[in-house]
């Protein structure tokens, strides 16, 4: 892998007078991927800013209730989605619409959240804090509640030049987190890279195959996402009429469209979709196959002549997941760096 540091060096000094120093952190930037799009120039990730985003992600009291942390929806071993719920489950048990997506590659990515509510990395966090049914809380709260804990203090100021516990330096110690976060080291890595263990079998190298040729399009690039917005057929859940990107852009030429997942370690990060309604792998496959439905927005690529969806076999699928299964990032998955204290 390409190996870029950010090169940064700072110290503070605490109320005995003693300067820790901040040294600064390697973005490793793999060669199989796409340029890097967070302005690592604006907030280079360093040790203690790492940390201090890290034990933020993790603290209940981002939420209103002080349980819900931001680890709480997304746990590790999962990809860092919320394995086998549907919905994302918040404060007071309240549950939303939408299923918790998967948190890897961050720094890659342009927009955020299933409609793209937001454009930049260090505000995306606003929004799961600030939702009444996930975190509950206001900005406002969050910042009182940190400035009034002595440990918060010197943490920030250890981590930041100006030392302050505010909304900016808050949010950029939980991107300094999230930028590290990459995950690029499964067997399909390996086997782009030519590296030892990147040796495919008969059937996945047939998935891949089968991917290239009929689901790259979206899930484009080494990331598995082309970062668009696009309509897959999938009608309305019953009882919950989500419009998804259109509920950003106002538009209705959106309706119903939503961002193109990454399927990197998808293999574990069941249930599926924007609103997690599928349980398994093959049953994403066979919706694709003959599920898909049709609509004034869906995705011209799933309109085929007479035929809607995706034009696969029994034996297309069997390769397809035996593919997906290389995606499955196992040192990422177990990476003590991300882990909870």
């Amino acid at each position: 892998m390409l190996c870029m540091a950010v090169i940064m060096t700072s110290c503070t000094k605490d109320d005995d007078g003693y300067a820790p120093i901040n040294r600064a952190l390697e973005v490793n930037i793999p060669v199989n991927f796409p340029p890097i799009q967070y302005d690592l120039s604006a907030n280079p990730p360093t040790e203690k800013g790492f940390e201090l985003g890290k034990k933020l992600f993790y603290d209940g009291a981002l939420s209103a209730n002080g349980f819900i942390s931001c680890g709480f929806c997304h746990e590790q071993r999962f990809a860092f989605t919320h394995h086998g719920h549907q919905f994302s489950h918040g404060i007071d048990d309240q549950q939303g619409i939408r299923n918790a997506p998967a948190i890897q590659n961050m720094a890659f990515l342009t927009e955020f959240a299933w409609d793209g509510a937001t454009a930049h990395l260090d505000l995306f966090p606003i929004i799961p804090i600030t939702n009444e049914v996930e975190m509950g809380e206001t900005m406002s709260n969050v910042l009182s509640k940190l400035q009034g804990d002595s440990t918060y203090q010197k943490l920030f100021a250890e981590a930041f030049e100006d030392g302050k516990v505010n909304n900016e330096n808050f949010l950029k110690a939980l991107s300094q987190f999230m930028v590290l976060m990459i995950s690029a080291d499964a067997k399909y890595d390996k086997y782009v890279r030519g590296e030892p263990g990147g040796e495919f079998t008969t059937q996945e190298s047939q998935g891949l195959a089968v991917f290239e040729n009929k689901c790259a399009s979206c899930h484009a690039t080494d990331l598995f996402t082309d970062n668009s917005f696009r309509n897959n057929g999938l009608p309305p859940y019953p009882g919950i009429n989500d419009l998804g990107r259109a509920e950003v852009s106002g538009s209705p030429a959106d309706n119903y469209k939503f961002k193109v997942p990454s399927l990197r370690n998808v293999a574990i990060t069941a249930p599926y979709m924007h609103d997690g309604r599928f349980g398994s792998l093959a049953s994403v496959l066979n919706f694709y196959s003959h599920g898909v439905q049709d609509s004034e927005t869906l995705d011209p690529q799933l309109k085929n002549n007479t035929t809607l969806g995706i034009d696969l076999s029994d034996d297309d699928k069997t390769a397809l997941i035996a593919f997906l299964n290389t995606l499955t990032d196992k040192n990422y998955l177990n990476d003590e760096r991300f882990a909870e204290y």
